[in-house]
């Protein structure tokens, strides 16, 4: 992990797409590929914001270099998950939401897609390029506060072929897709095993370039 100074919100904000509140995910597996199509090149990504195995708001399409993804809007220009509505009555997840605060920032470099974690608390990042390309399973990886991390590579998503990996099938995009959870963690070091039990997180799927 390399530490990456704040960088400016850009004054622009990326359209979104409305596409329905509170979708419950068939079988814990996310439906927002449905959003990208062969060819569409109007965004770089789309980020869903999930509470446990609901999706929450708008499928959020980002056609900015950057992208701030935060609570409560005093704390940036992009998109504020307070202004979503949800329903959800879990103290765990009302805690964790509380704790988001500045959240993170996205941003598109020549070499990839970097986030900086700009709360007060972890994040906790899945994602195909962050592994060895032999390894079996993917990694959690941890980032501390005011800590950054290329999240993505496309040059690396490009090149990977694993036919068999039956969670690597099942990402959009051959692994063009990136998990980002607030505060809890999961996976094998942690009691929840899977993203869908963590109170508060984020899927950013990209685009093709």
């Amino acid at each position: 992990m390399d530490f990456l100074p704040t960088a400016d919100c850009p004054d622009a904000v990326p359209s979104s797409a409305e596409t329905g509140t509170n979708y419950l995910a068939p079988g814990g597996l996310s439906d927002s590929q449905l959003l990208l199509e062969p060819g569409d090149r109007s965004h770089w990504c789309v980020v869903a914001y999930w509470e446990e195995k609901t999706r929450v708001g708008r499928l959020y399409c980002v056609q900015e270099p950057s992208l701030d993804i935060f609570y409560d809007l005093p704390q940036g220009n992009g998109f504020c998950l307070g202004q979503l509505n949800s329903d959800n009555k879990s103290q765990l997840v009302q805690k964790v939401r509380s704790k988001i605060g500045c959240g993170i920032q996205l941003t598109r470099e020549v070499d990839g897609v970097w986030v900086y974690n700009r709360s007060s608390y972890p994040i906790f990042i899945k994602s195909a390029t962050l592994d060895n390309p032999d390894s079996r399973t993917l990694l959690v990886h941890k980032v501390f506060p005011g800590f950054s991390i290329k999240a993505f590579d496309y040059e690396k998503a490009y090149s990977l072929q694993r036919p068999n990996d039956h969670e690597f099938m099942q990402q959009p995009w051959t692994g063009f897709t990136v998990q980002i959870s607030f505060v809890k963690g999961w996976g094998q070091c942690y009691t929840r095993q899977f993203i869908s039990s963590c109170p508060c997180w984020l899927e950013v799927i990209f685009n093709s370039r």
